[in-house]
This record gives structure tokens, C-alpha cells and sequence, in this order.
């Protein structure tokens, strides 16, 4: 047989090699006290944190990012409005100087109205080389220019004139129509002036009037409560007459009842009673002894009753006393019964232990013992 070096498979220690390591990890997890217990992912947690503080990392980023595209957006902006107004300001200039270069007064066409001929363009062409088109003055146009001038210099005098007459004639209007409305205010202060005075006369003449009917009235109130008076005190007097003469002051006996006939009592009008008689005062007398007797003795035999509930109670408060004291006593003998057999069962149980500890158990486990478990996660 030939020997031949057979590659050998790798993948296969790779796989033992990544189950030993899992396997490590396991152990790691699975005998962490701290980790078991308190149920603690630290791998986890500290990813977690990792994450965070990518996250937050990107978040400033993004933020420095945005803030730096603000600020050149903000540039930009004012630059742009920089420009513009750089641009309209020149612009206007250049506008200006075009109004003050092309555009002047003196080159307009109607230069010769605005200026005299101070300012007209003149031609340096002669004129009989100039052609219909460039004709600026017609035959028979300028005649009875200086009449038609003073004419329109009249009429302008003539138009000033009369509005001057008609300034003149409003002012004067208004300064009539003022006075006829100062005059026409001071008639109404003066009329409101008489008014007034008239007013206060009335007013015055109406203040009298009514103290005079008041005092005719406070006159005829007094009349009235004299009279009255008068005929209250009469009234009184009458009443206070008949009350000292009427049977209720007389004291009659006889006016305090009325006969009905038929055998039966005679009926007392409460508005004329005058009291009991004396032998109806007796027999109430005599009732309320009897009723004095009669309650006298139902308190006698509620006192009999309740001395005797008084003694029952006793007899059966000392009765349940002794049975109180019974009951403890029995159970102070359990008690002690239970303590004699509690020490009983201890020195049993000490017995026990020694037996256990000093003759059975004696070959004690060291630690090698101890460490054959665990010694797997599966």
C-alpha cells in the first residue's frame, strides 16, 4: 500500500471548534451568578448604548449638517438681495444720466413754446437745399400774431378783473352771511337768556304754590290726628267702662256657665271662666295624692325587680368567674403537659443529630466532591 497525504477537512474542526466556543459562552451565561440572578444581559446593554450613542452621533451630524446648509442659504439670500439692489442702483444711475445726456428740455420739439428760440434746434443746412418736409414756418401763418397777442393779454386782464369782482363780492357775501349769523346767535342767547329768567320766575311762583298747599295739607293732617286722638282717648274710656262694670271684673260665677237643660252639666263659656271652685280644686287634690300613692308604689316594685335582676347577675358573674378560673387552670396543665413533651422530643431530637453526625456520617465530602457538578450546561 502506497501512502497518500489525504487534505484533511477543515471545515469540520472549524464546526467543533465554533460548538466548543458556543458552548463557553453558555457555561459563561449559565454559571454567572450575577447575570442568573439579577437577569443582566451586559452584551445587549452594551450594544444598546452603543446604538444610542451612534444614533446620537448621526443626530448631530444631521443637525451641523442642516445648520451649515441654513447659514449658506441665509448667505446666499443676502447676497442675492445685495446684488439686486447693486443692480437697481445702477440701473437708476444709468437712467438718470440718460435722462440728463438724450432727454434734456432743450431737445424736445416743443423747445421753441417752453424756451423762446433761445434753445430751438438750428439747421446748418441752407435752406434751398432743404426739401417740403423740412419746412418749419408757412406762408401767411404769423400774420396778426401781435394783435391776436395784445387781444388774448386783454382778455387774460379782462378775466382777472372780473375774478378779482367776483372774489371781492364773495368775501363781502361771506362776511354778510357771518354777521347775519353772529347777529342770529346773539338773538338766541338773548331769547334763551329770557327763557331762562321766565323759567326760574315759574319755577319760583310753582315752589310757593306748593308750600302753601303743603302747609294746608300739614294743617288739615294735624286736624285730623287731633280728632282722632280724641276719639281714641273717648273710645278708651268707653272700653275701660265697660270693663269695670262687665260681669269679668265682677268676678260672677254664674256668668262663666250657661244651663243647656236635659239633665245634663252646665256648659262653661271660656271667655267668661274665672277659675275652679273650691270643691273642684279638692277633688283634683285628692286625684293627684292618688296618683302620688299609686306611682309611690309601681317605683317600690321597680326597685324589688331590679334588686332582685341586681343578685340574679351577681350569682351569674361569680359563677362565670369560677368557670374562667377553671378554664385556666386547665390550660396551665396542658401548657405543661406540651412543654414536658416539647423537651422530650428535643432530647429525642439532639440524640438524633449526635447519632447522625458522630457514628453514621462520618466520612465528610471535600470539595472535589462538590465540584463534579455543574461541570456541563446541557
Amino acid at each position: 500500500m502506497y501512502k497518500v497525504d489525504l487534505p484533511v477537512d477543515e471545515s469540520t474542526e472549524k464546526a467543533v471548534e465554533r460548538r466548543r466556543a458556543a458552548e463557553t459562552a453558555r457555561k459563561a451565561r449559565i454559571f454567572n451568578t450575577r447575570l442568573r440572578v439579577m437577569g443582566l444581559d451586559l452584551d445587549t446593554l452594551n450594544q444598546q448604548v452603543q446604538e444610542k450613542k451612534h444614533q446620537q452621533n448621526m443626530e448631530k451630524q444631521r443637525d451641523k449638517a442642516l445648520d451649515k446648509l441654513r447659514i449658506y442659504q441665509d448667505e446666499a439670500l443676502v447676497q442675492q438681495n445685495n446684488a439686486e439692489k447693486q443692480k437697481r442702483r445702477v440701473l437708476n444711475s444709468e437712467l438718470t444720466n440718460y435722462w440728463a445726456t438724450h432727454q434734456q428740455a432743450e431737445d424736445s420739439r416743443d423747445v421753441d413754446l417752453k424756451f423762446g428760440l433761445k434753445g430751438a434746434f438750428k439747421i446748418a443746412i441752407p435752406e434751398n437745399e432743404l426739401g417740403p418736409a423740412s419746412m418749419q414756418i408757412f406762408k401767411g401763418e404769423g400774420v396778426g400774431e401781435e394783435l391776436r397777442m395784445r387781444e388774448q393779454i386783454r382778455k387774460t386782464e379782462r378775466d382777472l378783473r372780473a375774478q378779482m369782482d367776483e372774489n371781492e363780492k364773495r368775501h363781502m357775501r361771506d362776511k354778510h352771511i357771518e354777521m347775519l349769523v353772529s347777529k342770529e346767535l346773539v338773538q338766541q342767547d338773548v331769547r334763551g337768556a329770557q327763557q331762562a329768567a321766565l323759567e326760574e320766575v315759574c319755577k319760583r311762583a310753582t315752589r310757593i304754590a306748593l308750600n302753601n298747599y303743603n302747609q294746608a295739607l300739614a294743617k288739615e293732617q294735624a286736624e285730623k290726628l287731633k280728632e282722632q286722638h280724641k276719639r281714641e282717648e273717648q273710645e278708651n274710656l268707653a272700653e275701660m267702662w265697660h270693663t269695670m262694670t262687665s260681669d269679668m271684673m265682677t268676678e260672677c260665677a254664674e256668668a262663666t256657665e250657661r244651663q243647656v237643660g236635659g239633665g245634663r252639666p252646665p256648659q262653661v263659656l271660656p271667655d267668661r271662666w274665672k277659675g275652679m271652685s273650691p270643691e273642684q280644686l279638692k277633688s283634683i287634690q285628692q286625684e293627684k295624692e292618688q296618683q302620688c300613692l299609686e306611682r309611690q308604689k309601681q317605683r317600690d316594685a321597680e326597685k324589688i325587680r331590679d334588686a332582685a335582676w341586681d343578685l340574679k347577675l351577681l350569682k351569674l358573674s361569680r359563677e362565670a368567674e369560677k368557670e374562667d378560673l377553671r378554664a385556666a387552670e386547665l390550660s396551665r396543665e396542658q401548657r405543661i403537659q406540651m412543654d414536658r413533651y416539647n423537651m422530650q422530643l428535643a432530647r429525642e431530637q439532639l440524640a438524633q443529630q449526635e447519632y447522625l453526625n458522630k457514628r453514621l456520617y462520618t466520612n465528610k465530602p471535600t470539595k472535589d466532591y462538590f465540584y463534579q457538578f455543574n461541570t456541563s450546561s446541557r
